[in-house]
């Protein structure tokens, strides 16, 4: 349970910190803090996080990051459905939490909500076959970067600092073409509140990254077992 508590928590965090700094703080006249402000958000939710609960729950706080660690053979599959539970619903609390802090506005209007999209919902337009193989290669090297600095024979002490700028990462890159997810728990969180269409493209946001991340699982497994 302890475990759990802590991916609830820790999903909350990365979406308040990462789709909140999105909401509230990119697009503020003069002052905000754009694309690069709001990956930088992104990455250090999660940089944060993994210092604070890496070592009870893994600091997973994504159903892709979970199952690509169950396939690379770095996590109990017993366990993975109740981590994806507790991921999903931590991020719809941050989701409500923000959408509670933002409707307090004067002439508040919901918008995209930071959710992620492809087609007329993509930050600049991309199609669905751009938005998808963006979210599988996105994924997979997200899942490349966390099993080979989690390793055994990694440096210890620095993996929380690579994933967390790996995510830094992937967001300059990947933010105008879906907003970024890599992660189901996001994408559900903020669909919930963007409206229907949103929900009618969750689909891809949970089917590229298991896709992106089942295959990195596969691969770092082979070229780099864990032996300990």
């Amino acid at each position: 349970m302890k475990k759990l508590i802590s991916e609830f928590i820790g999903t909350l965090w990365l979406v308040l910190g990462g789709c909140g700094s999105a909401v509230l703080a990119a697009g503020y006249p003069e002052l905000g803090i754009g694309f690069v402000g709001v990956s930088l958000a992104f990455g250090l939710t999660v940089l944060t996080m993994a210092y604070a609960i890496g070592h009870i729950s893994g600091c997973h706080l994504n159903p892709a990051v979970s199952i690509g660690l169950w396939i690379g053979g770095r996590f109990d599959k017993k366990e993975l459905i109740p981590y994806i539970i507790a991921q999903v619903l931590g991020g719809i609390l941050g989701a409500g939490i923000l959408y509670l802090i933002v409707s307090g506005k004067s002439g508040f209007e919901i918008g995209g909500f930071a959710a992620n999209g492809y087609g007329e919902h993509s930050p600049d337009g991309y199609s669905m076959i751009s938005a998808l193989v963006t979210e599988i290669v996105m994924t997979f090297m997200f899942l490349i970067v966390i099993l080979g600095a989690t390793h055994s024979k990694a440096p210890k002490g620095f993996a929380g600092l690579s994933i967390g700028l790996g995510l830094t990462l992937i967001h300059l890159i990947s933010i105008p073409v879906t907003n970024t997810s890599v992660n189901p728990a996001r994408s559900t969180s903020q669909a919930i509140f963007a409206g229907d269409w949103a929900l009618g493209q969750l689909w891809l946001f949970w089917v590229a990254p298991i896709i992106g991340a089942i295959l990195a699982g596969f691969i770092y497994k082979y070229i780099s077992p864990e032996e300990a």
